[in-house]
């Protein structure tokens, strides 16, 4: 495991986040998000399977997903603990998180694979630009983002055709116990009408989560068709792999 993981830096600390009289502490979130050309790679995604859908990424975190996609004609929602916040202020917040995980990536470089970014530097522009994206939409669009904390969601059954969830579960197998992940997966297919993607399959320290045949066997039970799949995306080390899970 290297010194710090910038793949997760942007759900870093969400077990820590906490709840002050439905006001979260901004300093304790790290916001932090990846390009929309990030999650059609890790997501393994075409333009033309999205269209004329319905997508809910969660969390959303600040990443460009949703920005662009409804710029394409996608009905894309984002939800995350942290959008109770004015955009600016999440602005400002990413920038300084930003900064100080690209200090740290200097000295973890050795946990990553450096072909789909070549450089540190080139790293924080895509990450300065996920920001700038979905800030600025985030502005001018404040219904698309919706703050909720995991694992109750607000939306009705089946609302969207494909859910997106990165870097959430299973990243933290060593610190969300299995009854979370069991009901976040479940939420997440309760508001998904066909098909959830999950990514990637590993925790922290690279290995793939203990419990997930556990998991999927439970989903199984549920009537839900599940298969790992190969995408071509890999930063960090052993994160080239997302779950498929197909309900009905």
């Amino acid at each position: 495991m290297a010194a710090i993981d910038e793949t997760s830096e942007d759900e870093k600390g969400r077990d820590e986040m906490s709840l002050e009289e439905n006001r979260l502490d901004l300093s304790r979130i790290i916001f932090i998000g990846r390009t929309y050309e990030e999650y059609m790679a890790m997501f393994g995604l075409s333009e033309e399977e999205l269209q004329g859908r319905t997508v809910l990424d969660c969390p959303g975190g600040a990443c460009a997903f949703t920005a662009r996609a409804n710029a394409l004609g996608v009905g894309a929602v984002s939800i995350d603990i942290a959008y109770g916040y004015p955009a600016r202020s999440l602005e400002e917040k990413g920038l300084e998180d930003i900064r100080h995980a690209m200090d740290q990536m200097e000295k973890a470089r050795a946990g990553f694979k450096w072909d789909y970014f070549s450089s540190v530097e080139e790293l924080r522009e895509h990450r300065e630009r996920a920001l700038q994206e979905c800030t600025a939409d985030m502005a001018r669009y404040p219904e698309r983002y919706v703050p909720a904390v995991l694992p109750v969601l607000p939306f009705d059954d089946g609302r969207f055709d494909l859910t997106l969830s990165a870097h959430f579960l299973f990243m933290y197998g060593d610190r969300l116990d299995y009854d979370f992940h069991l009901k976040t997966l479940r939420e997440l297919l309760r508001v998904t009408r066909k098909e959830l993607r999950i990514y990637p399959l590993v925790g922290l320290s690279g290995e793939r989560y203990g419990k997930m045949d556990d998991l999927l066997a439970q989903i199984a039970q549920d009537g839900c068709t599940a298969e790992e799949i190969r995408v071509p995306y890999e930063f960090q080390k052993g994160t080239g792999r997302m779950l498929r899970i197909v309900k009905g």
